[in-house]
């Protein structure tokens, strides 16, 4: 990239950046009337001021007129109320006419801080909004509930009232029939109040569903009044939120054209410090933004909504400190686990090729790549790998036996199989876990094929020397006659041990990699071979025998 196309770049993000910045700052405000002087706004404070202080004599003089407690009670209220409005009055005219605020001259004992009462004023707005979005769900609730509790008690007032009507007058006893006639009453009066309680819900009910019907109708939706009201200030919020990203990204440039290295694979602590901070940056000013957009735009609802948010993701991190500080550990390189360095995760070794957000490991030898997340490296523990260690049995290509006698040629290697394919087609798979239980044999680098062939005991004198030197020259020259010298790597025969009927002589041959697809086909020419010699030399091949034992001939 060229000076004036990466200059033009930055002044363009920049641009944009400032439209964005005025948009979220110049709000577009109904214009306000014409501001009133100063002693106008006095002289409105004063009238006020009268209004109430008669409110408060009225309030006086009631209260000394009432006679029931609860009567008594809401009116110290009232009183109360008016008297701090009063008093509010009453500082907003010392404060107007003396142009300064006095609030620091007035000896009031400062308030000790309440954590709890200061949370609830923070999210009060909130708590204020939700209540008035649900005041009609909750209100048609309560009704519901009231009708569903006065239809259960109606029966059972009426059934009280028509058994108490059947005892009436069946009595001749006076004070009997009185005392019934007061339950009676007393009945008939619960039932109306029931009936009318009912009567009085279902109407309110039924205006509630009408009034609804005529908001839908003539007012627009809940979802639109919002988007009205809030739209144009979450949409300045997410651009307020693409605006960080934009600058992060272009300081991201700005560092990796400036500090060199500054993108390798392995990398300083020094330069992954400055890569972390500069994330961490990023994640903080994405979370402040909207919320400083929420407090110029005066949201009260949006900005307590989040800084709720933000209070419980720090609570939530709280506990979560000690493995976020592993990982920044291991993620500037100076953790348990490092770059460069041998990790055994899922069976496997790998080699930490590079730790980021998300690692990559890498198994050389069967070529396998993973890539995991940061979090998946905690708790493990890495080390310095010498050359000389193995990091996979056999690689793609490579002819291998497995414990349970399978031969084949690997064609497929990865995280979860590894298919074998032996000669003639068959194909063999295994999982990788099942394939590393099976030992593998490697052929494909060197391999050595063992054969024994045994002579009778006449040829006892010859067994140990004369007849290795033979069996071995006679096998060298079959070899050379059947092309096989080529991938020869050494031969030997040598005396093996006196067996129970026959003496043991065995062929060792190593032959070189490139001929472990016909590993069977060798084994079958050196046992020919070995037959063939004993013809040639009259060594006869003995069998084992079986002596039978008759105890009645003994």
């Amino acid at each position: 990239m060229d000076n004036s196309g990466y200059r033009f770049k930055v002044f363009s993000t920049l641009f944009v950046f400032l439209l964005l910045t005025l948009s979220v700052v110049a709000d577009p405000k109904p214009d306000t009337p014409k501001e009133l002087t100063a002693l106008e706004t006095l002289s409105s404070l004063i009238a006020q001021k009268k209004v109430i202080d008669a409110d408060i004599s009225t309030l006086n003089i009631e209260l000394k007129r009432a006679s029931s407690d609860s009567e008594k009670e809401q009116l110290k209220i009232n009183l109360d109320s008016k008297g701090d409005e009063a008093q509010k009055i009453n500082r907003s005219i010392e404060n107007l006419a003396a142009n300064t605020d006095l609030s620091s001259l007035r000896a009031v004992k400062d308030e000790e801080f309440n954590f709890e009462k200061e949370l609830f004023s923070l999210i009060e707005p909130t708590l204020k909004e939700m209540r008035h979005l649900t005041y009609d769900v909750r209100a048609k609730a309560e009704l519901r509930d009231r009708i569903a509790f006065v239809n259960k008690r109606i029966p059972v007032v009426k059934t009280a009232l028509k058994n108490i009507s059947q005892l009436n007058g069946a009595s001749k006893d006076r004070h009997l029939n009185i005392h019934i006639d007061k339950l009676k009453n007393r009945w008939t009066k619960q039932l109306i109040g029931y009936e009318t309680e009912l009567s009085s819900a279902t109407l309110q009910l039924e205006k509630f569903e009408l009034d609804e019907k005529v908001r839908e109708e003539n007012e627009p939706s809940f979802f639109k009044t919002f988007f009205e009201k809030r739209g144009w200030v979450l949409l300045k919020a997410l651009g307020a939120i693409l605006v960080v990203l934009l600058i992060a990204n272009l300081i991201h440039r700005m560092l990796t054209n400036s500090i060199k290295g500054y993108q390798k694979a392995n990398r300083s602590v020094r330069l992954r410090l400055i890569d972390l901070i500069h994330r961490s940056v990023t994640i903080i000013f994405m979370i402040l933004a909207p919320m400083f957009v929420f407090y110029l735009s005066e949201d009260w609802v949006l900005f307590t909504l989040s800084i709720m948010i933000l209070i419980g993701a720090a609570w939530s991190l709280r506990e979560a400190i000690p493995k976020y500080w592993e990982q920044i550990e291991i993620f500037l390189n100076i953790g348990s686990v490092r770059e460069g360095e041998r990790i055994l995760m899922d069976g496997l070794p790998w080699e930490v090729k590079n730790i980021n957000i998300f690692s990559t490991l890498h198994n050389p030898r069967a070529n396998l790549t993973k890539r995991v997340k940061l979090g998946d490296l905690a708790g493990l523990n890495s080390r310095p790998a010498d050359k000389s260690e193995p990091w996979f049995p056999c690689q793609k290509g490579d002819w291998v036996i497995l414990s349970d006698g399978v031969r084949g040629k690997v064609i497929g290697i990865s995280l979860e199989l590894v298919e074998l394919i032996q000669r003639g087609g068959a194909r063999c798979t295994y999982t990788l876990s099942n394939f590393l239980g099976a030992s593998p044999q490697n052929l494909s680098l060197n391999f050595r094929i063992k054969e024994r062939l045994g002579i009778s005991y006449n040829n006892q004198k010859m067994v140990t020397k004369k007849a290795p030197e033979k069996l071995k020259e006679y096998l060298r020259d079959r070899l050379r006659q059947d092309g096989y010298h080529e991938i020869l790597l050494n031969l030997n025969v040598e005396f093996e041990k006196a067996n129970d009927s026959s003496l043991d002589l065995v062929v060792i041959a190593d032959f070189k990699g490139d001929a472990a697809d016909i590993y069977n086909r060798l084994r079958r020419a050196i046992q020919g071979y070995c037959v063939d010699a004993s013809s040639e030399f009259d060594w006869e091949i003995p069998f084992p025998q079986v002596t039978f034992h008759n105890p009645s001939l003994a």
